[in-house]
């Protein structure tokens, strides 16, 4: 399956976290379809434990400059850029000062989850859909994995909806058994400012209630762990998305 266009967008990806389920399978999928001579593309935050140096991330000038307003506020878009290290192989970081700099990844030093998760999760979202229309580069597919993404599909299936660049890309969502945080209760009227309503998720949000969401506004949903948690299995179940098991990177071009 060469020659298509693939864009991985994940909140997790090996080498920049090691020792997790999600980005170890991102890094073997991208590869496999890299190899497989497909143009691939993988987006991703810059949290602030990805070391700029140890990974010559380097910023893209002509990508970056635009402001993405959240909660009323104009944030500006960073955009990084580094070589997968031994590949040639480009990762694009996300990256806000305001957002991404801290050391941890969703919670303060106490514990205490950040109270701008929902706010880091927009600006990920609208930076991905804003940086990939300003590459002009059409993906075919896109394939989401980790919370922050899930945002993804409902902003273009509802912020973006009259916006043709995306008609034709389809996207793949993998689920995973990720850690469900509450997110602060100012999140419904954040996405207000967006004209985004009536989602279930905005009642009680959290990390994977937003995931629960998501799942109405994707082609295809993939286990991402071979076996899901009741809550995430009830609503996968539920979709009327095509729906794929676990599939390892060898398999995965079979959804695609």
């Amino acid at each position: 399956m060469p020659n298509q266009k693939i864009l991985y967008v994940t909140t997790e990806m090996y080498p920049y976290q090691e020792d997790t389920n999600m980005g170890s399978l991102v890094h073997k999928m991208a590869l496999k379809m890299h190899g497989s001579g497909n143009d691939v593309r993988v987006f991703m935050p810059r949290f602030g434990q990805i070391s700029e140096r140890k990974f010559q991330l380097h910023e893209v000038i002509r990508l970056s400059g635009m402001n993405i307003i959240i909660n009323d506020l104009d944030q500006p878009l960073i955009i990084k850029v580094a070589s997968l290290p031994g590949e040639r192989l480009q990762v694009y970081f996300i990256d806000n000062e305001e957002y991404f700099k801290r050391k941890q990844f969703y919670f303060d030093d106490e514990g205490k989850a950040f109270e701008d998760n929902n706010e880091r999760a927009i600006f990920f979202a609208r930076g991905v859909i804003e940086t990939i229309k300003k590459l002009n580069w059409v993906p075919d597919v896109i394939h989401l994995n980790g919370w922050m993404s899930s945002l993804i599909p409902i902003y273009l299936k509802t912020y973006y909806k009259d916006d043709t660049y995306f008609k034709d890309t389809k996207i793949v969502l993998s689920v995973y058994n990720e850690d469900d945080i509450e997110l602060n209760e100012n999140t419904k009227e954040i996405l207000g400012f967006d004209n985004i309503s009536g989602l279930q998720s905005l009642d009680k949000p959290s990390f994977l209630s937003f995931v629960n969401d998501s799942m109405d506004y994707v082609d295809v949903i993939v286990k991402g762990n071979e076996f899901l948690e009741d809550k995430l299995e009830e609503a996968y179940e539920k979709s009327n998305a095509e729906k794929s098991d676990y599939l390892n990177a060898d398999s995965i071009a079979n959804v695609y």
